[in-house]
């Protein structure tokens, strides 16, 4: 259970049967995630997205918590980046500032030291960490999102 949910159904192990490598799975996962986190909020409104937030960041702790421990923060887990994403799309329910938000996010995850707090989120123990610092990485793609938003 802890293993399909890690994976987001399978997302995060594609890339590993296609190409022999994990390299890309957390970008694969955080695709596969936004549209419904986008759909939540053209059905729900941002209320509607912030409950689904919440939602996706306790699975995901609840989940990597567990495969952590079994074998560490493998490539193929990218639950947490789906948590990201639905942080970053909140109030969002624009495709262009949430593609922005969207960008922005994977950036900050990707280059943790060049965002302030990611990398320093990552090292908090366990699932929390694993999800934490994708949490931040969203709040930096939700800025973004929303500074579009602002300017247009």
């Amino acid at each position: 259970m802890h293993r399909l949910v890690g994976s987001v159904l399978g997302t995060g192990l594609i890339l590993e049967k296609v190409l022999g490598s994990h390299t890309g799975s957390g970008t694969a996962g955080a695709i596969v995630a936004l549209p419904p986190a986008i759909v939540v909020g053209e059905w729900l409104g941002w209320q509607g997205q912030v409950v689904a937030a919440v939602v996706v960041v306790i699975i995901s702790v609840w989940s990597t918590s567990r495969l952590v421990d079994e074998g560490g923060d493998a490539g193929w887990i990218v639950i947490d980046e789906a948590a990201g994403v639905f942080v970053a799309v909140i109030g969002l329910p624009f495709w262009p500032e949430a593609v922005v938000a969207w960008v922005v996010f994977r950036a900050a995850d990707i280059f943790k030291g060049a965002a302030p707090g990611v990398a320093l989120a990552e090292r908090l123990h366990g699932g929390l960490g694993v999800t934490a610092d994708d949490v931040v990485a969203g709040l930096y793609g939700l800025a973004a999102g929303h500074l579009l938003g602002a300017l247009l």
